[in-house]
This record gives C-alpha cells, structure tokens and sequence, in this order.
C-alpha cells in the first residue's frame, strides 16, 4: 500500500515548469571557474561554470545540465539564487536541502524549493536536486 506522500506525482506542474526554465542557463564566454559533476545513482549530469567578483562571490553562473526534470529543476533555483552568494551560502543551501529531503526539518533555505517535497520519499532522486550544488561549489573551488 502507498503512502499519501507516494500517491503525489513526481512531476509536479511547479517542476516541469521549473525544469524548462533551465534552457535559460548558458555557457558562460569567460568563467574563472568550471567543474562537471555526475549523479552516480542516475546518471545525471551538469557543468557549472562561474565568475567570481572581487568580494570572492558569485557574479555569473551558467553552464549545461543534462539531467531529469529534477535536476533541471534544481539548476533553474541554483541559476536564480546564485548572482551574490559565496561559497559558504551555496553550502548551506545544499546542506539545508539536504536536511529537508532527508525529512530532518521543514525549514528551507530557499521558499521556492517546497517544489521538492514530492521527492523527500524517493532518496533516489535527491541526487540529481544536488548536482547543481554540487557543480557551482566545484566550479567556485576551481576558481580559487
């Protein structure tokens, strides 16, 4: 028998929108920093380029992903909060996510990431949502 939280579809309208706005993440002409990350669970994969102003935060974030609609979706939000964060935003972002879908707390970082809660009862898909966090910290390291 499902639970309630089982019966939700996956693919909400709020996440399919979301994942077709990641069309408007781009390559970035001249980034200061590049890494690519993989979902090892899914295959899911993103390159995360930045620049970086002279405060060490994010001024650009672009790249590609190539991922479901969640990961689509995840980089659509990461592409939206990321102009001012420094890597220590990024992280605690990631982590708080982390936490919510991991069930450990309600609170968010970001409002716009309740479109989550569908996936909180399906850990297989919490990696592709992290793979944008995962890239822009890798890519801001690479930075450095």
């Amino acid at each position: 028998m499902a639970t309630a939280e089982m019966a939700e579809p996956l693919y909400t309208r709020d996440i399919l929108r979301l994942a077709a706005d990641s069309a408007e993440l781009v390559r970035l002409d001249d980034p200061h920093g590049r890494a690519e990350a993989r979902s090892p669970v899914c295959g899911s994969a993103m390159i995360a380029e930045v620049t970086i102003d002279g405060q060490g935060r994010v001024a650009a974030f672009g790249g590609e992903v190539h991922a479901c609609a969640m990961g689509q979706a995840s980089a659509t939000l990461v592409m939206r909060h990321a102009a001012g964060m420094t890597p220590g935003d990024v992280a605690a972002a990631r982590d708080g996510l982390i936490r919510y879908l991991g069930g450990e707390t309600d609170k968010l970082p970001w409002a716009e990431m309740a479109v989550f809660a569908p996936v909180r009862s399906r850990p297989a898909r919490h990696g592709a949502i992290m793979l944008p966090f995962d890239a822009m910290l890798a890519a801001i390291e690479s930075a450095r």
